[in-house]
């Protein structure tokens, strides 16, 4: 279970593209074109670990660069095992769609999204609900709803006092949560329950194409993505390659936000943790479902309940052979 950390409440939500202390609107255009570049700003502040350098040169372009929709690519393109690939244009992930809007949404029509799952809290979708057409069935799938305290889906509402901040995520206490909610997302039977309906959802070919996003597109989102890919046959480094690969997409619109709070006292170090995303995060997610199950497919089967039926659903629509 998640540690019984509450931050403190407020009116700075960083975990949210847009908005400094001071209420003044941040755009994520204000970044390097996303998709346009595979170099991560903020390779200098972290540790080489978590870089790979293979996902910066092979990696497929998957990314969809819409300013006011951060972190939104297709999951297909990557190779599966007996020389298949992740088909295109039936399943997406990106961070919280209440922002788009303009040309942005035109472009967003333009991907045929049927099926929108939202895997954020009751609490983080009443305060920005999605900005979707009429057209588009939205679902929603809270992975967190058993969480003690849902923490890390909440650090939004730290406020901006900087001292409360620093000694909330002094410590290490950052990477703790951070772990603790990847343990979760793989064991609270609202996780199981939530991954279970988004996977069936997939499978059926009539909701397809479809999306799933929580609040930054990169835990609960990483996740299913990253159980997704594995189920499919795509190779564990190319499954990090793609988890990793928000660190670039998201970390540049994050930057307006890092900088005004790290003016106002916060120590960057300490935001980081909870920010980006980091290999020993998944690692924990990946450790703990073999743990207890062993495998992938024994994950989506004892796991999440899904039949043997399905899951050959999934990968005959999925995987092009």
């Amino acid at each position: 279970m998640a540690r019984n950390v509450t931050p403190a409440r407020g009116t700075c939500n960083w975990c949210s593209p847009e908005q400094t202390s001071s209420g003044r609107t941040v755009s994520a255009a204000t970044a390097s074109p996303l998709g346009s570049s595979r170099t991560l700003i903020y390779e200098a502040s972290r540790p080489p670990s978590t870089l790979s350098r293979r996902s910066l040169i092979s990696r497929p372009d998957t990314a969809v660069p819409l300013a006011t929709a951060p972190n939104l690519r297709d999951l297909g393109g990557w190779p599966t095992a007996h020389r298949g690939v992740v088909r295109r244009g039936q399943v997406y992930r990106s961070a919280g769609l209440h922002r788009l809007a303009g040309t942005d949404a035109e472009s967003f029509a333009h991907l045929g999204i049927r099926v929108v799952y939202d895997l954020r809290t009751a609490r983080e979708r009443q305060a920005r609900p999605d900005n979707l057409s009429t057209d588009i069935r939205t679902v929603a799938l809270d992975v967190l709803a058993d969480s003690s305290d849902a923490a890390v889906a909440h650090l939004g509402d730290v406020g901006v006092d900087a001292s409360t901040l620093n000694e909330t995520l002094a410590a290490g206490v950052g990477e703790g949560l951070m772990r603790d909610s990847y343990r979760d997302v793989v064991t609270l039977p609202s996780a199981l329950s939530a991954y279970h309906d988004l996977y069936a959802g997939i499978a059926d070919p009539r909701q397809r194409p479809v999306l799933f996003h929580c609040t930054t597109g990169k835990d609960r989102t990483g996740w299913g993505a990253a159980a997704l890919l594995l189920l499919l046959g795509v190779d564990e480094q190319s499954v990090r390659d793609d988890y990793l690969q928000t660190n670039s997409d998201l970390l540049p619109a994050l930057a307006p936000i890092i900088d005004d709070l790290v003016s106002r006292g916060v120590e960057r170090d300490l935001l980081l943790p909870v920010l980006e995303v980091r290999e020993e995060y998944l690692d924990t997610a990946l450790e703990q479902m073999r743990s207890r199950y062993g495998t992938i497919e024994n994950y989506f089967t004892a796991g999440l309940h899904l039949h043997e039926h399905m899951i050959d659903s999934l990968r005959d629509a999925l995987v092009q052979r």
